[in-house]
C-alpha cells in the first residue's frame, strides 16, 4: 500500500515538475515581423501594354490589408467612375482592382497606393506601391518633378495634389474649376516634393491643389492654390517650385434670415467692407437702421427701428461689382435687451486695452458717470474710443506694472439704438504684470529691402505681434508673453501695409513670405538680439 501511494506521489511530482518547467516564463512567439509583404505576382502584369482587361489582381506572400485608401490611393489620369478596390475593412491574400470606368485610348494609367497596403499582423506597409499599364503600344515615361511650399505656413499642408492639364485647342484657364486633371500626383503625409511619372511629351499647365472635396477642382472658398504661371513643356529637367495660397473670396451675399424681433442677420462670403444693404420699398415712418459685424463668422446683424408692419419685404445688397435682391418674410420673436460685457478681462498685456461689448448697437456713453481707480484707489485718467462696425468701447490707458484697475459704471452710462441704457451699476477689474514677466526680442534685418511685415506667429501661423519696418533694420518687439514664437517677413511689395494673396485667373503669386530659422523661446525678464538674413 506504501509502495502504491509512493508511486502515486513521484508520478504527481513529476507531472507537476513538467508543468511548471513548461510554464516557465511566457512564449515570445519569436522576433516581431518588420518586413513588408511581398508581391507574388500581379495579373495583368505590372507595366502592361495594349491592357483590356476589367480586373486586375495583386497577389501577396501573406494577408494583406488596406487602410486609409482615399487619401493614399491617387489615380492618375483620375477615372470619372471610382474602381472597385478590395479587400476593404478585411484581409486577403491579394488585392482586387475591379475597373468600372471606359479608358482612354494610347493612355498610360497610374495606381499610387502610396503606403496604404499592410500587412495584416503587424501593419507593416508596402512602400509607395505602383500598379501601371496603358492602353496603347508604349509605357509613357516621362516625370515633371518639384516642391511644394506653402505661402504663409512654414510648413505646407499634407495631402497636396499635383495635377497637369494638358494644353491643348480646348483648354482655358477655367478648365481647373470645371474638370478633372490629365495627370496627378499626391505629397501624401509627410512629403514636400513631388514627381508626376508616365506622362507623355506636350504641353501642361502645372497646379498644386488642396483639395479638401478631393474631387481634383478648385473650390475658391475651400481650396488653396498653387500653380506656375507659365505653361511647361514636357520633358524638362527642372524642378519646378509651387507655392500653395488661399485666395480672396470673391463677394457673395447670403439670403438673410430674422434673428431678432427688429434684427437681421446677412451672411455673405468675401470682403464686407463694399457691401451695402437697403430696403426695396417702402419703410416705416422715421426709419432707422444700423450694421454691426459678427467678430468671429461671415455676418452682419441689421439692425432697425421701428418694427414694420407688413409681412413681407424685399432687401437689395450690392457691393462694388454685383446686385442682389432677396424676398424676407417678417417673424415675430422676442427683442434683446441691453447687456455689457468685457472682451479682455482678467490679466492685460502691455500691448492691449480694457473693451467692453453690447449685444444691440450702442449710440453713447456718459463718461462722467464712470470712474476708474487704482489698487491704491486713486484716480486714473482713461480715454474713451468706439469702433461701430464691432460695437466697442476701448478705454486707453497708461498701463503700470503690478496694478490693478477698477472700472466702476453707474445706471446711464450707455445708451443702445433703442434708448435702453443700463439700469445697474457695472463693475469691471483688470490686472497687469511686472515686466520682468515678459521678453522682449530685437530683430536685426539683414539685406532687407523695404517696406516689410515682421511678425511673431504661433505654429499654425495665426499673428501674435506685428511690426511695419519702413526704413530701420532694427525692429523690436517689447514686452511678450513667454512662448514659442516663429519669425517670419512679409515683402510689402505693393507698400499698403498688409499680406496680399494671389489669384490663379488674374496670374498674381501671392506676397513672398520668409521664415526665420527657430528661434529661443521667450523667457521672462529676458532679452533675445535676432539677426535674420533676408534672401533677394
Amino acid at each position: 500500500m506504501r509502495s502504491s501511494s509512493m508511486r502515486i506521489f513521484n508520478i504527481l511530482f513529476f507531472a507537476l515538475l513538467l508543468a511548471s518547467c513548461a510554464n516557465r516564463g511566457s512564449p515570445t512567439g519569436g522576433e516581431t515581423d518588420e518586413e513588408p509583404p511581398v508581391i507574388e505576382k500581379e495579373v495583368p502584369e505590372n507595366f502592361s501594354t495594349n491592357f483590356d482587361a476589367e480586373e486586375i489582381r495583386i497577389y501577396f506572400d501573406e494577408y494583406v490589408k488596406i487602410e486609409d485608401l482615399r487619401k493614399q490611393l491617387i489615380i492618375s489620369p483620375p477615372m470619372d467612375t471610382d474602381p472597385v478596390i478590395v479587400p476593404m475593412g478585411g484581409a486577403s491574400r491579394y488585392i482586387s482592382i475591379k475597373i468600372k470606368d471606359t479608358l482612354q485610348d494610347n493612355t498610360t494609367y497610374a495606381f499610387n497606393f502610396g503606403e496604404s497596403i499592410v500587412d495584416n499582423n503587424e501593419g507593416n506597409p508596402y512602400p509607395y506601391y505602383r500598379y501601371v499599364f496603358s492602353t496603347g503600344d508604349t509605357i509613357d515615361s516621362l516625370s515633371v518633378k518639384g516642391y511644394v511650399e506653402d505661402a504663409l505656413l512654414k510648413e505646407p499642408d499634407p495631402f497636396v495634389s499635383v495635377m497637369l492639364y494638358e494644353v491643348d485647342s480646348t483648354y482655358t484657364d477655367s478648365i481647373v474649376y470645371k474638370e478633372k486633371p490629365r495627370y496627378i500626383t499626391n505629397t501624401l503625409d509627410s512629403l514636400t516634393t513631388f514627381s508626376i511619372d508616365n506622362i507623355k511629351a506636350g504641353t501642361y499647365k502645372l497646379i498644386a491643389l488642396k483639395d479638401k472635396n478631393g474631387n481634383y477642382k478648385f473650390d475658391q472658398k475651400n481650396d488653396k492654390i498653387g500653380f506656375v504661371e507659365e505653361h511647361i513643356t514636357v520633358p524638362s529637367n527642372e524642378e519646378y517650385k509651387l507655392t500653395l495660397f488661399s485666395e480672396a473670396v470673391n463677394f457673395k451675399a447670403v439670403k438673410p434670415k430674422q434673428d431678432g424681433a427688429t434684427r437681421i442677420i446677412f451672411p455673405y462670403e468675401g470682403d464686407y467692407e463694399s457691401m451695402r444693404i437697403k430696403v426695396l420699398g417702402d419703410t416705416p415712418e422715421d426709419y432707422q437702421t444700423r450694421i454691426v459685424k459678427d467678430p468671429k463668422t461671415d455676418t452682419l446683424y441689421y439692425w432697425y427701428k421701428p418694427k414694420f408692419e407688413i409681412d413681407t419685404t424685399f432687401f437689395v445688397v450690392t457691393n462694388e461689382k454685383s446686385v442682389d435682391t432677396f424676398k424676407h418674410r417678417f417673424r415675430n420673436l422676442e427683442a434683446d435687451s441691453l447687456t455689457i460685457k468685457t472682451v479682455i478681462s482678467g490679466t492685460l498685456n502691455f500691448d492691449q486695452d480694457f473693451m467692453l461689448e453690447a449685444n444691440t448697437p450702442l449710440v453713447s456713453i456718459d463718461k462722467s458717470k464712470i470712474k476708474l481707480i487704482d489698487k491704491d484707489s486713486l484716480d486714473v485718467d482713461f480715454e474713451v474710443e468706439y469702433d461701430s462696425i464691432f460695437n466697442r468701447y476701448t478705454f486707453p490707458i497708461k498701463k503700470e506694472e503690478s496694478q490693478k484697475y477698477n472700472f466702476t459704471m453707474l445706471p446711464g452710462t450707455f445708451m443702445d439704438f433703442y434708448e435702453d441704457t443700463n439700469k445697474d451699476t457695472l463693475s469691471f477689474s483688470a490686472r497687469t504684470k511686472l515686466k520682468s514677466e515678459y521678453g522682449n526680442i530685437r530683430v536685426n534685418l539683414r539685406n532687407a529691402k523695404f517696406p516689410l511685415i515682421v511678425q511673431l506667429v504661433d505654429d499654425r501661423g495665426d499673428v501674435e505681434y506685428e511690426r511695419y519696418a519702413k526704413d530701420s533694420p532694427v525692429v523690436d518687439f517689447t514686452d511678450l508673453v513667454p512662448k514659442q514664437y516663429n519669425l517670419r517677413v512679409i515683402y510689402d511689395s505693393n507698400a499698403n501695409g498688409k499680406y496680399d494673396s494671389g489669384n490663379y485667373l488674374l496670374g498674381i503669386q501671392p506676397e513672398r513670405v520668409s521664415y526665420a530659422p527657430q528661434i529661443e523661446a521667450v523667457r521672462s525678464s529676458f532679452d533675445f538680439i535676432i539677426d535674420f538674413m533676408l534672401l533677394d
